[in-house]
């Protein structure tokens, strides 16, 4: 080992506690980088894995009714490769249990052979025999809430009928990774689950004998989706065809894809920004480190090292400390992209979803972390080594201390003469201080954005669960019935108040944008669902008109005043042009809402409903959910009590895990910053301090001129950053607005006073570690003349 090698060891050693708190920086920059984009790429490769296994098909219609002998019509569309039908419905489940009933979605599937598209993964299990009627395969997520396995049973009122079911199999298919019940807007896997079952058995129990209710196919590689999607929509239009539509609005592919590219963004940005910080941090701290060591490099000249060999000799402090942080950031980041992608496992049923490192990303992020590293580094050794040697050998010339423009200006006045000290060395070194402030106001920033999202989020569950949605029950009936059901749901026992609605299937046009929605005709006089704007104040239904929620407003460039085209999808599939007379904010769904009566003038139906809001006396809750299992026309049930035990759930688990991981790296990179600035400080102004000791200044004295000076750049940074953080976080949210769901921009005062906070916490623990070194000072060492 030569000379050199065995200094660098000495001098890690030495400083060990900088040394780690800039690992500790390089860390969280590699670490981010590892779980988040890492997560991101192991769920986009298992997201076209499974895919391509199940042959995933391209475009789907629903309908009403068609027979059996139009899939050859379908195969012959120009574009479509293969074409499929089946009969799938929702029916009740009965489980011996109180609360809200569970739902089923039925799917037929071949008896023999395997489904040409959308094909099963049993897990568990067998595929059903040919010539059997009470065998059924359930969904993975929905058999695990339910612990229910091969060989048990269970019963189901399919059409107004009791069946009793066999469980054959478990498995998982991709247009039901993430399964979400009617009505909802997260899995419930105790309450929903899929069921696939012999199509020769389930076609009679429906009243589909030779006949089918929905299809898919497969196109082209060079086919026009628009083109194939028109020509279904014309073909099965007087089987009362739905309205084709594509893969990317296939209901779970929609959330899944929307999930990832909220990951995807996330994945990007805040990685980033914690790559970018490290950068800055390790130029920062290197290049004042190094700078402290003038005299030592002068010495290496003298004995005839040349500036190559003591550049590559500093050049290992910072290639050190990066290892040191490679080994720690690719650690952790291997174990929190595990938990991430463990999450991800518990809502989508993704197959063999295992946390996979990328060698080129870790690589990626250390050579970044490495030029950052090398840049500080050299800089600092530039400086140094320009010296000559007998030059460099000497102390650095005192600095002139002088009245700055604040002492000129009067401020001074009304400083101690300690305060004044502190004031003049930050004023004869502004660069050095803007630099450091800025290294504290980015920790300040992700705190910021990571504290944004608890807002965010209470807000909306405030806005959705206790203002909007105010019924306690939702049923969505199997197909549209009279008006009059209403009161015939308001007699049943623990019913207080009813209040029905209708939604049909339409395409809004505008110029030539267009988006195909649900709009719900709603009760103008209604209560227990209400349309309301982002100040949570309720919006009257109109009598005539449309109000369109923000996120389709704007996709579609309306506003108040503005006429859109509109076609429904379904019955005689009317065409009209309707002025749009409101819009409101709305961060769940793409919606539209009209009056009762105009959405019945619009369709040219009769006084129909296709659901109903209600009211409950909770006394009377189960009894009225074992009637409502009895009713053939129900076919599914909601809860926004169940809803929002869901959506806490959810978010309980992913938030917190989100925000507790950018939280921890705020903390590492406030540390690292005011930790190294303060210790740097202490090697930079040691003689002087050690003077004022020797001269009568008590060590708390001492103790304030260097950590004064922190506490000043920290308070100057706390502002910096959160202007920097709302930016951020701003940003974040308009950035991960999807179809499905928007982020409110909500940041409460809070949330700056709490970033605040936890900063200046790092600051005293960070000076409580450096007053113990100043405490533990010798003062006849540091005073010694160097001659």
């Amino acid at each position: 080992m030569t000379a050199l090698n065995r200094k660098l060891l000495r001098e890690i050693w030495h400083l060990k506690g900088q040394m780690i708190s800039i690992a500790l920086v390089v860390a969280t920059g590699i670490m981010s980088v590892i779980t988040m984009r890492g997560s991101y790429e192991t769920l986009v490769e298992a997201q076209q894995s499974y895919y391509r296994d199940t042959r995933f098909a391209d475009i789907w219609i629903s309908l009403v009714r068609a027979p059996e002998a139009m899939r050859e019509n379908l195969e012959s569309i120009p574009g479509v490769e293969t074409a499929d039908t089946r009969v799938t419905f929702l029916a009740t489940l009965d489980f011996d249990e109180p609360g809200v009933p569970a739902l089923g979605r039925f799917v037929s599937i071949p008896e023999t052979g395997r489904p040409g598209l959308n094909n099963l993964l049993i897990s568990r299990g067998r595929y059903i025999a040919a010539g059997v009627s009470d065998e059924v395969i359930l969904s993975e997520n929905f058999a695990e809430a339910r612990a229910l396995n091969p060989g048990d049973e269970l019963h189901a009122i399919i059409n107004g009928r009791a069946r009793a079911l066999r469980i054959v199999g478990i498995a998982t298919s991709p247009e039901h990774t993430y399964a979400v019940p009617p009505g909802s807007l997260y899995p419930e896997d105790r309450r929903y689950g899929v069921m696939w079952m012999n199509r020769e058995v389930l076609g009679p129990a429906y009243d589909m004998d030779g006949a089918f209710n929905e299809a898919f196919v497969r196109i082209t590689p060079d086919a026009n989706p628009d083109a194939v999607i028109a020509e279904l929509d014309t073909l099965l239009a007087p089987y009362g065809g739905l309205g084709a539509y594509a893969r990317e609005d296939q209901p779970s592919h929609l959330i899944l894809q929307s999930e990832l590219d909220q990951n995807r963004i996330i994945g990007s940005v805040i990685p980033a920004i914690f790559l970018a910080v490290a950068v800055f941090l390790l130029n920062l701290v290197l290049g004042r480190m190094i700078t402290t060591q003038r005299g030592e490099i002068a010495v290496l000249k003298a004995f005839g090292y040349n500036n190559r060999e003591i550049g590559l000799h500093y050049l290992m402090f910072a290639v050190a400390a990066v290892m040191l942080g490679t080994v720690i950031g690719t650690v952790g980041g291997l174990f929190l992209g595990d938990g991430y992608i463990t999450l991800y496992s518990q809502y989508f049923e993704l197959p063999d979803l295992e946390y996979r490192l990328s060698p080129t990303l870790l690589l990626i992020s250390i050579v970044i972390s490495l030029v950052g590293a090398v840049t500080g580094a050299m800089a600092a050794v530039r400086r140094a080594i320009a010296l000559p040697p007998a030059e460099a050998m000497r102390p650095e010339a005192p600095a002139r201390f002088r009245p700055g423009f604040l002492e000129k200006i009067g401020f001074a006045a009304l400083l101690s003469s300690a305060g004044r000290m502190i004031l003049r060395n930050l004023e004869r070194k502004p660069l050095q201080a803007v630099f450091s402030s800025i290294g504290v106001a980015m920790s300040v920033a992700i705190l910021v954005i990571g504290l944004f999202m608890f807002d965010s989020i209470n807000y909306l569950v405030e806005l959705q669960f206790r203002n909007i949605q105010r019924e306690d029950i939702a049923l969505t009936f199997r197909e549209i019935v009279p008006r009059s059901v209403g009161y015939e749901l308001q007699h049943l026992p623990g019913v207080t108040r009813v209040e029905t609605y209708r939604t049909v299937p339409a395409r809004l046009r505008a110029a030539h944008r267009e988006q195909e929605t649900g709009i719900t005709g709603m009760q103008p006089d209604g209560r227990l669902r209400r349309l309301v704007n982002s100040s949570a104040r309720e919006v009257p239904v109109p009598p005539d008109g449309i109000i369109l929620g923000k996120f389709l407003a704007d996709r579609l460039r309306l506003e108040n005043g503005d006429a859109v085209t509109i076609e429904i999808l379904e019955g005689r599939r009317q065409t009209a042009e309707v002025e749009v007379v409101g819009i409101i904010e709305e961060f769940l769904g793409i919606s539209a809402y009209m009056s009762l009566s105009g959405l019945q003038r619009l369709t040219g139906d009769s006084e129909v409903v296709s659901g109903a809001y209600l009211a409950v006396d909770q006394s009377g809750i189960d009894q009225l959910y074992q009637n409502i299992k009895q009713i053939p026309a129900v076919a599914g049930v909601s809860s926004p009590a169940s809803m929002l035990e869901s959506f806490e759930q959810q978010l309980s688990e992913g938030i917190l895990l989100s925000a507790g991981f950018l939280l921890a790296f705020a903390g590492v990179i406030a540390v690292g910053v005011i930790y190294n600035g303060a210790r740097i400080a202490l090697s930079e102004r040691g003689r002087e301090l050690a003077s004022l000791r020797v001269m009568g200044f008590h060590r708390r004295e001492v103790a304030m001129l260097l950590l004064g000076e922190q506490a000043l750049i920290t308070l100057f940074a706390i502002p910096i950053g959160w202007l920097i953080g709302y930016g951020l976080a701003f940003s974040i949210s308009t950035g991960l607005e999807t179809d499905t769901f928007r982020i409110p921009f909500i940041a409460d005062p809070g949330t700056f006073i709490l970033s605040a906070g936890i900063v200046m916490a790092a600051a005293v623990a960070s000076g409580l570690a450096v007053r113990r070194r100043l405490d533990r000072i010798d003062l006849v060492e540091v005073l010694k003349t160097r001659e």
